[in-house]
């Protein structure tokens, strides 16, 4: 997008700190003033890319204010979608100016929300020395970069860019009303973290789209958004032993197994380009989360084959009934709890976790409807079944 022509900014006060209305803004922003000062100062040293300007703890508490109060509004009847950015016009790619810029405002927050609802546009905010302002639109912004997404009512995310071309994002805090939840970057760091974990917190992961964490990621992200629940198996590519912890035959096999995703994964972008080749891997990502909708377990192979869906879970002739699990969710001041399988969810999380623990070379994904998301593996170190909540990483 182009630039049009720019006024000067409207002087707007920024209210006091401690007069704001929503005390987790206050409360959280500090911790993520230090966390983007950190992470600005350890991209310099690694990368010559352009890194975002660091805001101010007041800033990023003023920002958090107005999208909470923006995201309890109804325009029209619909629940405001938005998604912010804290850059400077002159830092961002290609913007949209508004000729008048806006002032950070809930209200006028929710009428423009319509226009930055799809992936991938922010509205950009800052201030130029006369309060915050609302200057344009931006699709392309600078690593490290503050956003923050509306997701809910009540509900908001906290990221930044990590600088690369396929335009990630890692998840730094999710606010839900007065719950604050920091993710904790050094989960990743602990014994008989799943690779997929790793990724999905993103601060060592790699920064490559076909990384087979990060693919797990994309598929993750898609069964959770469908929103009617589901369980997706991830079995060895070299043995069939996980079939004796599944009811034969499989209602909805694939014969031969299908290799759409894993043809994807292994070639990459071709002479039709990278966009087509992340379109395509969106939508097959897209169709093979989609069948974990269907009541069942979706059985994928580690190198990406389908081999059905609707499965059957039963325990293992000869394995032991599974009684407890260890839950962790990664995220500050987090602590592990043991506890009864049935306390995590119906009988896709109680199933999961039995295949797991018969299965110790695989791996389960259970979404809730609910929202909630879990990689159930076996923890050698613990000897147990390793419960990891990780919707936080996923909103």
């Amino acid at each position: 997008m182009t630039a049009v022509s720019c006024v000067a900014m409207a002087s707007t006060p920024r209210p006091a700190l401690q007069e704001r209305a929503y005390p987790a803004a206050r409360i959280v922003a500090p911790d993520l003033h230090a966390h983007f000062a950190r992470h600005r100062e350890e991209f310099r040293r690694h990368r010559t890319d352009a890194v975002a300007d660091l805001p101010d703890a007041e800033a990023i508490a003023a920002v958090i204010d107005a999208a909470f109060w923006a995201s309890l509004r109804r325009e029209e009847g619909y629940i405001p979608k938005i998604s912010l950015a804290l850059v400077s016009q002159e830092q961002a790619t290609r913007p949209m100016i508004f000729e008048r810029p806006l002032p950070l405002d809930p209200a006028l927050l929710a009428k423009v929300a319509p226009a930055v609802e799809r992936a991938g546009i922010h509205l950009g905010v800052w201030d130029r020395g006369d309060g915050l302002l609302v200057w344009g639109t931006v699709t392309a912004i600078p690593a490290i970069c503050l956003v923050l997404e509306v997701a809910a009512p009540g509900l908001l995310v906290v990221k930044h860019h990590r600088g690369e071309e396929s335009g990630k994002f890692v998840n730094i805090a999710v606010l839900e009303g007065d719950r604050i939840k920091m993710i904790d970057e050094r989960a990743s760091s602990l014994p008989d973290c799943p690779a997929l974990l790793s990724s999905l917190l993103g601060f060592d992961a790699p920064s490559s789209w076909i990384e087979s964490g990060n693919l797990l990621v994309q598929l993750a992200v898609s069964m959770r958004a469908h929103g009617r629940g589901g369980s997706m198996l991830i079995v060895p590519a070299a043995s069939d032993t996980w079939r004796e912890s599944i009811v034969r035959p499989i209602l909805y096999a694939a014969t031969p197994p299908f290799t759409g995703l894993a043809e994807l994964n292994q070639v990459g972008s071709d002479e039709r380009g990278e966009r087509w080749w992340q379109d395509e891997l969106a939508r097959t990502v897209s169709a093979v989360a989609g069948l974990t909708e269907v009541d069942g377990a979706t059985i994928l192979t580690s190198d990406y084959s389908l081999l059905g869906f609707g499965a059957k879970i039963i325990r293992r002739k000869g394995w032991p009934l599974v009684e407890r699990v260890t839950v962790t969710e990664p995220i500050v001041g987090g602590v592990a709890a043991e506890v009864e399988p049935s306390q995590l969810g119906g009988t896709r999380h109680l199933s999961a976790a039995q295949f797991v623990q018969d299965q110790h070379d695989s791996v389960a994904l259970v979404a809730s409807q609910d929202g909630r998301f879990t990689i159930f593996a076996w923890s050698p170190c613990e000897d147990t079944v390793h419960a990891h909540r990780v919707e936080t990483l996923l909103i």
